[in-house]
């Protein structure tokens, strides 16, 4: 499966951010999707995952009430809602399939990976 990430940009803290990444191929709807992210300097972290049905969602702490995941199957497309933006969620976003059986937060997990869009949030 090919993903492309898009939505990122420049905003002022406390705003909001929709992150979009298209899926190309027959695995999207069999997949666990997951976003990430890397600030610089530090290494790539767990955001938020969702199953393949959409009824199973897990975030990382800190994001927690500000984010949602969530997919479209039938538009082969994952979304990550970002509300009440802050300096410190700078950072590259990928988004990631994984074909496993578990929707895991793990890095090593994901199968295929997008090209990642920025997200700079200014205080």
């Amino acid at each position: 499966v090919q993903l492309q990430a898009s939505g990122g940009g420049l905003v002022q803290a406390g705003g909001s951010l929709r992150l979009s990444c298209a899926a190309s191929g027959r695995t999207f709807s069999s997949s666990h999707m997951g976003w990430f992210r890397q600030a610089p300097g530090k290494e790539r972290e767990f955001v938020a995952v969702i199953s393949r049905s959409g009824a199973i969602r897990n975030y990382v702490d800190s994001v927690k009430g500000r984010f949602t995941i969530s997919r479209d199957n039938a538009e082969n497309t994952v979304y990550l809602q970002m509300n009440s933006l802050k300096p410190e969620d700078t950072a590259v976003y990928y988004c990631a399939a994984d074909t496993g059986i578990v929707a895991g937060i793990e890095v090593r997990r994901y199968d295929y990976w997008g090209q990642g869009t920025l997200v700079t949030v200014s205080s």
